[in-house]
């Protein structure tokens, strides 16, 4: 139940179909309530980039990825500023908001749980 991303009931209720299909239309009305996509924005674009493993996961980005992550938040900055939304043509769409930053941050904290266990081995002489 607890990720590198906090806490999320995601594979329990995506292993059940009845829960998944009943949930489906409360995940997008409220994905759709949040208002991120209306400004541009894509999920992952909503992490906090303070933690040390979203901080590594950000520097392995494509400098593609990389550009359109910053030109997705130049973008809502000056929406926020003028105080509008972006015209619905420019809305992110819910196929087009792809978590592309997750692969990424289970890498880095795969990796961090590899070098603890690493760390804390018991090295004994025969």
């Amino acid at each position: 139940m607890f990720g590198p991303l906090g806490l999320s009931l995601a594979p329990y209720i995506r292993s059940s179909r009845t829960l998944s299909k009943a949930l489906q239309p409360v995940a997008a009305w409220y994905a759709n309530l949040s208002g991120y996509r209306k400004v541009g924005l894509i999920y992952d674009d909503l992490l906090v980039e303070e933690r040390p493993d979203v901080e590594r996961a950000l520097s392995r980005l494509t400098p593609r990825e990389a550009y359109d992550r910053a030109y997705r938040f130049k973008r809502a900055s000056q929406a926020s500023v003028l105080h509008k939304e972006l015209p619905k043509s420019e809305w992110i769409k819910p196929e087009e908001d792809v978590r592309y930053l997750k692969p990424h941050v289970l890498e880095v904290v795969k990796e961090d749980q590899e070098r603890a266990a690493w760390n804390t081995m018991n090295v004994e002489r025969k």
